[in-house]
């Protein structure tokens, strides 16, 4: 609890005075005020977090958090649990669509096991693989079924926290200028959902898809098990680590550590979807200065997803009808902020191209 307090305790307020200056920069270049529209409003964004406007994006990478959920046992998902397994080791080979969008940006995969149900480390006989790289950070073999029972101890539930801080923090001495969150876990859109209802005050019957692809009845299942859950547990919903604990999952809180830990350090978090928000939402609770270090790649297919934009009030870039997790829509995030930074860079004024400037009415 003492690395995270120290974390929490050290997150400052992005810098209005560098949003303005990005603002007074796009005011002058050769175009009508305007007219990039979000693309502007990225760089102002981005430009705010890092406290500056003459930072550039070098250094990108995805973290791809992983665990187990002992929720699987209930039928909440259409997958069995060893995929989560298979599913890393896919990863680890660069044959995911993660690692395929992570090329075409030039963007870095950090896999992190933060409690996948085996021996991660046999899948490789190193930690390096090409553009893709794995830390274990793991805090349990999984989750316990939340139905019965609290998913984790308090003090797993931090742990898991601080393995996201550890993971952001360890690759800062590469260089780091912008943070993608991803995930791989089966059944961990149960636990998002929960947090969702828990934390967002909504009816678990809003809160609650189809997840992997559940057919009706596998879905009402679903929404039994979440609201069993809730009723055991009774997670405390003015205490993120309470709720966490008793219906969350390892990776999620390994997405609320990467939240809280790139906040720290003034980098911005390009958030993927549905279980990337929820661990979004942990973080958001346990210091709400981190709100403004967010950016909503996308909406995903997965209903709830939405809610959960509108607690954090994000308005996302894209709409894709996507619903894979990985950290797929925050890689395609990542390129529209580069883009965005660039424009501010690279493009010339109205002095310097010798473009009259707009007639004032």
């Amino acid at each position: 609890m003492e690395r995270l307090q120290y974390i929490l305790n050290h997150i400052e307020d992005v810098s209005s005075i560098a949003y303005d200056h990005a603002r007074a920069a796009f005011s002058a270049l050769a175009i009508p005020s305007g007219s990039l529209g979000r693309l502007e409003e990225l760089a102002m964004v981005y430009a705010a977090a890092k406290g500056g406007v003459n930072h550039k994006i070098k250094h990108k990478k995805v973290f791809t958090l992983a665990g187990d959920h002992g929720v699987a046992e209930e039928g909440v998902s259409a997958f069995p649990q060893q995929v989560t397994m298979q599913m890393v080791k896919n990863f680890l080979e660069g044959g995911a669509a993660v690692n395929v969008l992570a090329r075409h940006i030039g963007a870095k995969v950090i896999v992190v096991d933060c409690g996948v149900a085996a021996d991660v480390t046999t899948l490789m006989p190193s930690n390096q693989c090409g553009n893709q790289a794995l830390k274990i950070k793991k805090v349990g073999l999984g989750t316990k079924n939340m139905a019965v029972g609290p998913a984790m101890s308090r003090s797993e539930a931090i742990q898991s926290i601080e393995a996201g801080i550890e993971a952001l923090e360890e690759e800062l001495q590469d260089g780091l200028d912008i943070v993608g969150t991803g995930d791989m876990g089966i059944a961990n859109t149960t636990p998002s959902s929960a947090i969702l209802a828990v934390l967002g005050g909504v009816y678990v019957d809003t809160a609650t898809g189809r997840g992997t692809g559940l057919n009706e009845e596998s879905l009402q299942n679903k929404i039994r098990v979440i609201k069993k859950a809730i009723e055991v547990n009774k997670p405390n919903p003015h205490d993120p680590i309470d709720v966490l604990a008793k219906v969350g999952g390892y990776e999620i809180g390994g997405i609320a550590g990467l939240c809280l830990g790139a906040a720290r350090h003034r980098i911005p978090v390009v958030l993927d979807g549905f279980i990337s928000t929820a661990g979004a939402m942990i973080a958001n609770a346990l210091e709400p200065r981190v709100n403004r270090y967010l950016i909503a790649s996308h909406v995903s297919a997965e209903k709830g997803h939405k809610l959960m934009l509108k607690h954090l009030g994000k308005s996302p870039l894209l709409d894709l009808n996507m619903r894979l997790g990985e950290g797929t829509g925050a890689l395609l995030g990542i390129s529209l902020v580069e883009a965005a930074v660039k424009l501010l860079h690279e493009m010339a004024t109205f002095h310097d191209a010798g473009v009259s400037k707009p007639c004032q009415a």
